[in-house]
């Protein structure tokens, strides 16, 4: 009998039989299994070597300055004293109260100042944008201690030009402005916070369509109106993350509060930490006392997040609509004015009596001839015995901490952009981390960590460049992030599958396609480090002084000729950096941040 044919194929079902039936594992080549001795590449112990370094920049400092607010300084055991000291006194719960006051003043003002400005230079056709937009920049690249020491020799209640000028005037004896108050600190610190709100509330108006605005004219909405009903309401978010930022800049900020704040004997959270610091060293006492500033910080932010998740701030035109400038008549003169009011509080008059200063044999004396000298410069430069080796080591440590965090944030968003690793979003949040911890907070923390035994590096140039380096690690980062997302990966796949290594690839095609943003963030983390005065102030030593620094020792000798004159070379620096960074790099290099 025949063997019956399959019903399916034809095929006999001898043919079919399983003994004869070829199998897919027979056909199919298993996937070759990674082999162990890819853990052995260079890449690896690279990306070993980057967690190492996060861990010891971010998570380190942090878990030690934790451990020490509650260990006992002589025995090392488990105690809360430290936290019944740092708060036990109503002096330490002021400095608290006044820090977190400070913080709102602060924000408010800003937040006043720098809407307006911001939807003049972006909605309007109020003139004077580049003007704006000069001043603002302006505003930002000057340290906020210096301008406070401007608006010492400008408002000072006895000796202040302004009041020189209103007794001349009035006859009155009693001062017409006074920078030595709790709302003209604020007022000091707010005019050197605004362009943070000023960008983030700029660059959100320059994604808005007009459709929305055109709309709500159409049915009988004003200039006015629909800007407060309409315009505001969509940038709501910028506005809120710049007042908060500023909050936060300004809780942890040393220089105003202390050029300002001690002669005033208003104390504030960074002033206390600082005392905490006068022998004999309270390390436990301030690790206790800045914990709380970094809860607040870290609720704050979450507050943040809560209040924008409840409601949704969308354009629906999307953000190719049209931007048609409002049209303001004679109230664009109005909004120009207030532009250059605030240039003229914020940088022209601060910077105009720190020159005449820093020339001046008696800065009260005024403007004249006989009164013109150099020697306060020369005094400086090859004179002073820290000055010229103060100046050297700010140049150094900035671009070395310059340096590390931009090679260590570009590492870390080309693992995050690119999913390299299982857990590279955790070395994400190590990179930004440092964004919600107050720059006196990583101090205290670094302080704690390696200023002692075993490392023992209290007043080395290594700490400080790590700290400066882990201080301004996000910008870095955010920039890096922002960079390799723009670069499509072909390129780079297209070396590995030549024969090309990762590190080779990166080195050879992407790293040349990053280098101007890269170089960007390093001229922008320079900068910030260039100035840097709450985290230097608790880790220098004799000399290891940076130029923030002794221009606050300085300060503190009344010898405000001489700091003026310390302060330009600083500005100096600082100009010559921006002007690079602008030749080679863009007019923009210091906003375009995402």
């Amino acid at each position: 009998m025949r063997n019956a044919a399959c019903p399916r194929c034809g095929s006999s079902g001898a043919r079919s039989s399983a003994s004869e039936a070829p199998r897919l594992s027979d056909t199919v080549a298993p996937a070759p299994r990674p082999s162990r001795l890819r853990l052995l590449e260079p890449v690896t112990f690279l990306w070993i070597a980057l967690i190492a370094a996060l861990l010891v920049l971010v998570a380190g400092p942090l878990l030690k300055m934790l451990v020490v607010s509650f260990e006992m300084q002589e025995t090392g055991e488990f105690t809360f004293q430290n936290y019944l000291t740092a708060y036990g006194r109503q002096r330490y719960l002021d400095a608290l109260r006044n820090s977190l006051l400070l913080g709102l003043l602060s924000a408010a003002i800003s937040t006043i100042i720098a809407v307006p400005m911001a939807w003049a230079v972006s909605r309007t056709d109020m003139p004077g944008k580049g003007f704006t937009w000069a001043m603002v920049l302006a505003a930002f690249i000057m340290p906020p201690y210096l301008g406070a020491i401007g608006w010492i020799l400008l408002a000072g209640p006895n000796s202040g030009w302004i009041n020189q000028v209103w007794r001349a005037l009035s006859g009155a004896e009693a001062p017409l402005v006074n920078v030595y108050t709790f709302t003209g600190m604020a007022f000091v610190i707010a005019l050197h916070s605004f362009p943070l709100v000023f960008i983030f509330v700029k660059s959100a108006l320059d994604l808005i369509s007009s459709e929305m605005e055109d709309a709500a004219n159409i049915l009988g909405g004003g200039t006015w109106t629909t800007m407060r009903r309409v315009t505001l309401p969509l940038v709501w978010p910028s506005i809120l993350g710049g007042f908060i930022l500023i909050f936060l800049e300004t809780i942890a900020l040393f220089g105003t509060p202390a050029i300002i704040g001690i002669p005033a004997r208003i104390n504030v959270v960074t002033t206390q930490l600082w005392q905490f610091f006068e022998d004999p060293v309270r390390v436990e006492v301030a690790a206790a006392y800045a914990i709380p500033l970094l809860l607040i910080t870290v609720g704050l932010i979450g507050v943040q997040r809560l209040l924008l998740a409840r409601k949704g701030f969308v354009s629906q035109t999307g953000k190719g609509g049209e931007r048609r400038e409002v049209k303001l008549g004679p109230w664009r003169w109005v909004l120009f004015g207030w532009c250059v009011l605030v240039a003229m509080l914020a940088v022209v008059k601060p910077l105009a009596v720190l020159l005449q200063a820093s020339f001046a044999k008696a800065w009260g004396r005024g403007f004249s001839l006989d009164n013109l000298t150099l020697r306060n410069y020369q005094f400086l430069l090859f004179e002073h015995d820290m000055a010229p080796h103060a100046t050297w080591n700010t140049v150094w440590f900035s671009a070395a901490s310059a340096t590390i965090a931009v090679v260590l944030a570009l590492l870390v968003a080309y693992i995050v952009v690119r999913r390299l690793m299982r857990f590279g979003e955790a070395l994400g949040f190590l990179a930004m981390a440092p964004f919600v911890i107050p720059g006196i907070v990583m101090a205290i923390g670094f302080y704690a960590a390696y200023a002692g035994p075993p490392v023992s590096l209290y007043g080395s140039a290594l700490l400080i460049i790590l700290a400066f380096a882990a201080r301004f690690l996000p910008i870095a980062y955010a920039n890096s992030q922002a960079a390799i997302r723009a670069v499509h990966p072909e390129m780079e796949e297209a070396a590995r599958i030549l024969g090309s290594g990762r590190l080779h690839a990166i080195r050879r095609v992407t790293a040349p396609l990053l280098k101007t943003s890269l170089l960007g963030g390093w001229l922008v983390v320079f900068i910030v480090a260039s100035r840097e005065l709450s985290a230097a102030i608790f880790l220098v030593g004799p000399r290891t002084r940076t130029m923030s620094v002794l221009l606050y020792d300085l300060t503190e000798q009344g010898n405000f000729e001489v700091v003026s004159a310390f302060g330009g070379i600083l500005l100096v620096i600082t100009m010559a950096i921006v002007g690079i960074g602008m030749k080679l790099v863009g007019r923009d290099f210091m906003l375009r941040r995402e």
